[in-house]
């Protein structure tokens, strides 16, 4: 199997209680940076009866391979042990030289079913194209965070993002440059604008990249992904998860990056 064949395989081996083939496809060593769950494949493995009692089950709708890495975009039903019946997250998993499974990361945001756009949080285009500009379109998605919603040179925003499309998937945010405008300069008003401080990784395949950052909305710490998809060099497309970083009742001391 592909690097993402394997990172589907597993979640699906994980939602069917598959115990198995979860050990056939993770490390026994397996990191988790869940803060919610523990680390290591064993103790993983133990709480496999809760999700069998709640019918957990994971769609995924997208999958990323950036060399080690694969992103899995993926919504959730059955979920009320991740907070909420049902779920949209990005879950990142990292494979060892040997092809086995080793560590992972993940945040995860209720789904919301009224959007501000009438888009959902995960539908959109899903086609992975243009190969060759990866690097490139990974450079672009860097500078966009730098320069956009770190505050950097927030007046490049065109130089970033498509004035003619642009899909927005954040539940809370219209469609297009006056959605985005609309949204800071409400948020602004409330002196609750999302705060990036660091950008911790970028991953991407062709047409899509992830952003994975660190920062603050709400008063609190939080972690940012960000994906978007671009066409001729510019963002026509984003899907978000926000989600605050805990600081009490963790199940594992790994921390939600360490990339």
């Amino acid at each position: 199997m592909t690097k993402k064949e394997t990172a589907i395989a597993f979640v699906e081996a994980v939602t069917s209680q598959n115990e198995a083939k979860v050990r056939a496809l993770a490390t026994e060593n397996y990191i988790q940076h869940n803060p919610f769950l523990p680390t290591g494949l064993s103790p993983f493995i133990s709480l496999f009866p809760i999700l069998k009692e709640n019918g957990t089950k994971a769609q995924t709708i997208r999958a990323i391979e950036d060399g080690n890495f694969v992103v899995l975009h993926q919504f959730w039903t059955g979920a009320k042990p991740f907070g909420a019946e049902k779920m949209v997250s990005f879950d990142i998993l990292r494979f060892n030289e040997n092809g086995k499974i080793a560590e992972h990361w993940d945040a995860l945001q209720p789904f919301i079913s009224q959007t501000a756009s009438g888009r959902t949080q995960t539908d959109g285009a899903t086609d992975i194209i243009d190969l060759s500009k990866t690097d490139k379109n990974k450079e672009i998605a860097t500078d966009m965070v730098k320069d956009i919603l770190m505050g950097k040179n927030p007046n490049k925003i065109t130089d970033y993002i498509s004035s003619k499309k642009y899909h927005q998937h954040n539940p809370s945010i219209k469609d297009g440059l006056s959605g985005i405008i609309e949204a800071v300069k409400y948020l602004t008003s409330q002196n609750n604008m999302f705060k990036y401080t660091k950008i911790h990784k970028v991953l991407g395949e062709g047409n899509f990249v992830l952003t994975i950052s660190e920062g603050e909305w709400n008063g609190k710490k939080q972690v940012f992904y960000d994906l978007l998809r671009f066409e001729n060099g510019k963002a026509v497309e984003h899907w978000d998860v926000i989600q605050e970083i805990p600081t009490v009742n963790l199940a594992n001391t790994n921390g939600m990056f360490g990339f």
